[in-house]
């Protein structure tokens, strides 16, 4: 039986990697990926940044492109692959799998067979926006990328009216730059002007922490360029 290595990458400075994920990523010879030219590229900038943290038996592993549309399709064969004593290792294109990201399915599956499934843990945009934002970090609700139609998400906006009547909570959300400012008018419509923070390419060369209103947040980012990680708290 074979392991499945859920492999988090870095999300911007390369020196978040940690040892013991440069060791799987370069011991490995299947490596399951959200795009295929993009890990490639990791792997050579890590071979060349920290060519003393890589194994004796290292090797360059077989690149498989496993997105949201082949993950089910592909699943099958992974798992026979992994029942057959084969070891794979399972990464998206930044930051921890299955976060908003494709794996679950396939470790899904795994589990209900018994092929045992290793979480290399590393860095997070999720992780590291909550801890750099000075908001209450003891209880928190990740919701993901927001609904894709106005309508599901004003609805998600009021369900966390009523969510917060019963227990208090940071509430997070990722966001692409080109939805920024339609998500931010849904929720000012909403739950009102409230106080927000904004993290933007976190750990890279432009990395930023903003908090204000949303009001001034549709100012500040009128062009937003860059991945968000939005945070708030409801009063």
């Amino acid at each position: 039986m074979g392991t499945l290595f859920v492999v988090a990458v870095p999300i911007g400075n390369l020196e978040d990697i940690t040892p013991r994920a440069i060791r799987v990523l370069f011991t490995t010879a299947l490596l399951l990926c959200e795009d295929t030219r993009q890990t490639g590229i990791l792997l050579d900038l890590l071979s060349k940044r920290f060519p003393t943290l890589l194994p004796q038996d290292a090797k360059k592993p077989k690149l498989v492109r496993y997105d949201d549309q082949a993950e089910r399709t592909m699943a099958p064969e992974i798992i026979e692959r992994l029942t057959n004593g084969e070891s794979i290792a399972l990464v998206s294109d930044a930051g921890t799998p299955l976060i908003s990201d494709p794996g679950f399915y396939l470790v899904s599956e795994a589990r209900k067979r018994t092929i045992p499934v290793v979480s290399v843990p590393g860095a997070s945009a999720l992780l590291t926006a909550l801890t750099s934002s000075g908001l209450p970090a003891d209880k928190c609700m990740f919701l993901g990328y927001p609904p894709e139609k106005q309508s599901h998400r004003i609805k998600l906006f009021t369900d966390l009216l009523l969510i917060h009547r019963c227990i208090s909570s940071t509430y997070i959300f990722y966001c692409a730059p080109h939805k920024l400012q339609s998500m931010l008018v849904d929720m000012k419509d909403t739950i009102g002007d409230i106080d927000i923070v904004l993290g933007r390419e976190l750990t890279k060369v432009h990395e930023e922490t903003w908090k204000g209103t949303i009001s001034e947040a549709l100012a500040y980012f009128s062009e937003p360029k860059g991945e968000f990680v939005i945070l708030f708290r409801l009063p």
